[in-house]
């Protein structure tokens, strides 16, 4: 991946993520972030897969938080670009999948409305319009994504998705 693609992806995370605006990412960013999705999911707050989706994301929030530096006063763009780039070219995909690993399962418990353990086309569209994409992208997304043709994403596949896209071998909109 080219380090001006990588930073554009970053630079474009830590915006849709800093949703104050106020230049940085604070805790109460990424319950928002959590709160957005679930929003989109019509899940109550106090709903137990509600909890999991904002436990991860604070769970994501502390270690970034960590590596940048920058625990107390929330995490500069700066500071995220380099614990971001610090966990995907210096640590490696096992470590991302650490990181990220417990926000995609959660947010794969959320979305999940059938209980099936995996998300179908209808599912993965509410969590791209709730992450920002345009409700007339996912089906091209998911098309897109599906390596196996199944029509369905496992907690697996989803990461992998994730990953591949900030990793830059994944040509998508993630983001919105």
């Amino acid at each position: 991946m080219s380090t001006a693609l990588a930073n554009e992806r970053l630079r474009k995370r830590f915006a849709r993520w800093d949703v104050d605006g106020n230049g940085l990412l604070e805790l109460s960013d990424f319950r928002q972030e959590a709160a957005r999705i679930a929003q989109g999911f019509g899940k109550a707050e106090n709903a137990p897969e509600v909890q999991g989706l904002r436990d991860a994301f604070e769970a994501l929030y502390t270690h970034l938080a960590e590596q940048s530096g920058s625990a107390q006063g929330g995490i500069s763009e700066e500071g995220f670009l380099r614990a971001t780039e610090q966990l995907l070219f210096s640590e490696g995909e096992a470590a991302f999948n650490r990181a990220l690993g417990p926000v995609v399962k959660s947010l794969v418990q959320l979305s999940d409305a059938n209980g099936d353990g995996v998300l179908d086309g209808k599912e993965f569209s509410t969590w791209l319009v709730a992450i920002g994409l345009p409700a007339g992208q996912a089906d091209e997304v998911l098309r897109k994504v599906d390596a196996n043709g199944d029509g369905v994403l496992s907690e697996d596949e989803l990461l992998r998705v994730v990953r591949e896209y900030h990793y830059g071998r994944l040509d998508i909109e993630l983001l919105g």
